[in-house]
């Protein structure tokens, strides 16, 4: 995952976020708002946003008025704010990027997207995770300042262990908000994160999000999670699902499939253009789909590993196999495997035992590494026995290649 600083221009200043990024060009965007207090590093935000880059999405958390490294007094914010810091992060979005098409909200987070929703018009899904059905829930924080805040205008409140300013305005807004009605007119597809032992914000407010929506709309129960995702699997598995569920609402999020009346049979593999970017291959192999691209450096999307990154994955793959193989039958306590290639074209003349004394040649690096407790004549051997992959031997050898039109 690639992580940028950037900021924005909110109401009350400059808002801080990250933008979180695919290895390869963003299947589509996403906005995160944080859960109530918290900022845009906490876990939940954090974990679910680098998982989602993991799958093509690119995110951006943000820092709300007041919180964070934003600008602004937390005493100045309320939930209105929010809904408007959102509209601000979705327009950065869509002027510099690309309009978000997702907006996933945490706690008191889900519940502003919910509320924002309609102001985005370019959103075609919102997931919530862990969020209050009324906005008056964020309250229960500090009830028994609430008279306190009423007489006094602004009192300093304890919410999770640190202290924060709380003002008359913020009650009255969090109080006066028709969240109801905003989730009835939501008008985009909905889905619904909650853990039944969530002892933070009970179950009872999923059922009435859920029960106030019209459908498209699912519910996913988190089991055992707990409010803030502090299990990474958790924030993985609901990073997982959102993009599973998103691919029928958000047309991006799925691969174009190529269109060739070419067929791939058992033994054969097929590559075809997808017809996304310039150079992105979609490759079919005995029952197996990957993608192949060019990196950014040289037009591609870098949505997959080059035809030389494959090729010399080829090779990798075949000689920790084969090391596993000779390993396993002559009964040696050989633990792991691993492979490091590197493709690169180096003069001829460089290279003493090369029979090619003009031009440049390929050259593939191979670094392996064993564990185990292996005695250095083992280790040695398994480092010939390398040599004898097929893999190995086919690039050594006299290769014949035939083309015909299909």
């Amino acid at each position: 995952m690639r992580s940028e600083k950037v900021t924005f221009d909110g109401e009350a200043g400059q808002l801080a976020a990250r933008l979180d990024l695919p290895t390869g060009a963003p299947l589509t965007y996403a906005l995160f708002a944080h859960c109530f207090t918290c900022s845009k590093d906490v876990f939940a935000a954090a974990r679910v946003s680098s998982a989602l880059a993991g799958l093509g999405i690119a995110t951006l958390r943000f820092d709300f008025t007041g919180l964070g490294q934003s600008d602004g007094e937390f005493e100045n914010t309320n939930f209105t704010s929010n809904i408007t810091d959102l509209v601000h992060a979705a327009n950065y979005l869509k002027e510099n990027h690309a309009a978000p098409s997702l907006l996933i909200g945490h706690s008191l987070g889900g519940a502003a997207v919910l509320a924002a929703a309609e102001q985005i018009p370019g959103a075609k899904a919102v997931a919530t995770i862990g969020a209050p059905f009324d906005p008056a829930h964020a309250g229960q924080h500090f009830v028994g300042q609430h008279e306190k805040i009423r007489a006094e205008g602004t009192v300093e409140v304890d919410i999770g262990g640190r202290p924060f300013k709380v003002s008359r305005q913020f009650l009255e807004d969090i109080e006066d908000q028709q969240q109801a009605e905003r989730i009835k007119k939501l008008r985009k597809a909905l889905l619904v994160f909650h853990a039944p032992l969530d002892d933070v914000v009970g179950i009872n407010n999923a059922t009435n999000i859920f029960i106030a929506a019209k459908h498209p709309k699912s519910f996913i129960t988190l089991d055992k999670a707990d409010h803030l995702l502090s299990n990474r699997d958790d924030a993985a598995y609901v990073a997982d699902v959102i993009s599973s569920w998103a691919k029928r609402y958000i047309p991006d999020l799925t691969e174009k499939t190529a269109t060739t009346k070419l067929k791939a049979g058992e033994g054969e593999t097929l590559v075809s253009e997808t017809g996304a970017g310039k150079f992105l291959q979609q490759v079919e192999s005995n029952g197996h789909a990957l993608l192949a691209d060019e990196p950014f450096s040289v037009g591609g999307l870098n949505r997959g590993p080059s035809p030389y990154d494959l090729l010399v994955s080829a090779l990798g793959a075949c000689t920790s196999m084969t090391i596993r193989m000779y390993a396993d039958r002559k009964k040696w306590p050989l633990e792991h495997v691993a492979v490091r290639l590197k493709h690169s074209k180096i003069h001829a003349e460089d290279c003493a035992d090369c029979e090619s004394k003009d031009g440049k040649i390929d050259l593939i690096t191979r670094e392996i590494e064993f564990s185990g407790d292996l005695t250095e004549e083992q280790r040695d051997r398994l480092l010939e026995i390398a040599d004898m992959c097929p893999v190995h031997k086919t690039l050594h050898s006299e290769v014949k290649i035939t083309t015909e039109l299909a």
